[in-house]
């Protein structure tokens, strides 16, 4: 899924940027064969991205909410220091296999919580490097209010999808989705404890740094 150029632009993006590993190759084709909603899935583009500001930021600990079929986590794996571990949380109890036949050869300590984020989140008793926030919408402030404090000092939370396909510029949307969205770059934008920015990979990432 692209939201914001057109499509021969995209195609160069690709041409011109560094391949999918093969393992995420196999689960990109897979995910679009097997599961629904495949547009759900970061992609080649966010997926380099991401596996970017992991590699440049050599995390130890990344808490990620909204697992879906793992290609997200994996993309952080390859940056991640030494060690280190992903936590990673998906609700929907049919994704783990899936997410587990591709997680067994990573290198990071990845570790599965399949239920509701907001109940699972308080139980880990960890700080983090590195926060992912991509899951249901409605809830994004509830996460980024369960995970700042959760967030070192120097740390990111990258927020997913907070451009909602250009729908976060109809201010009296009547969609839980987008209402939810609108606010949460607000808020994000007022938080004195962080500075960030809106880039429109895809459907647009909130980049937010702990001050």
């Amino acid at each position: 899924m692209n939201e914001f150029i057109d499509e021969d632009l995209y195609e160069y993006l690709l041409k011109h940027s560094s391949e999918e590993p093969e393992h995420l190759k196999k689960l990109n084709k897979e995910t679009h064969l097997k599961i629904l909603n495949p547009r759900m899935l970061s992609g080649h583009i966010q997926g380099r991205f991401l596996s970017m500001i992991t590699k440049i930021y050599k995390p130890k600990r990344v808490l990620e909410i909204g697992t879906y079929t793992g290609y997200s986590t994996l993309c952080f794996s390859e940056g991640i220091e030494g060690d280190g571990e992903i936590h990673t949380i998906d609700k929907n109890e049919e994704l783990l296999k899936i997410q587990s036949d591709y997680f067994k050869n990573c290198r990071a300590t990845i570790k599965q919580y399949c239920g509701d984020a907001l109940e699972i989140i308080p139980k880990i008793e960890k700080t983090f490097d590195l926060i992912f926030i991509d899951a249901d919408k409605e809830n994004y402030i509830n996460y980024y209010n369960l995970t700042i404090d959760k967030l070192r000092k120097g740390g990111m939370i990258i927020a997913d999808n907070v451009l909602w396909s250009g729908k976060v510029l109809k201010r009296n949307t009547k969609d839980e989705a987008t209402k939810s969205l609108i606010e949460f770059n607000k808020l994000i934008k007022d938080d004195k404890r962080v500075h960030n920015v809106i880039i429109p990979v895809r459907d647009g990432l909130n980049l937010i740094y702990k001050n």
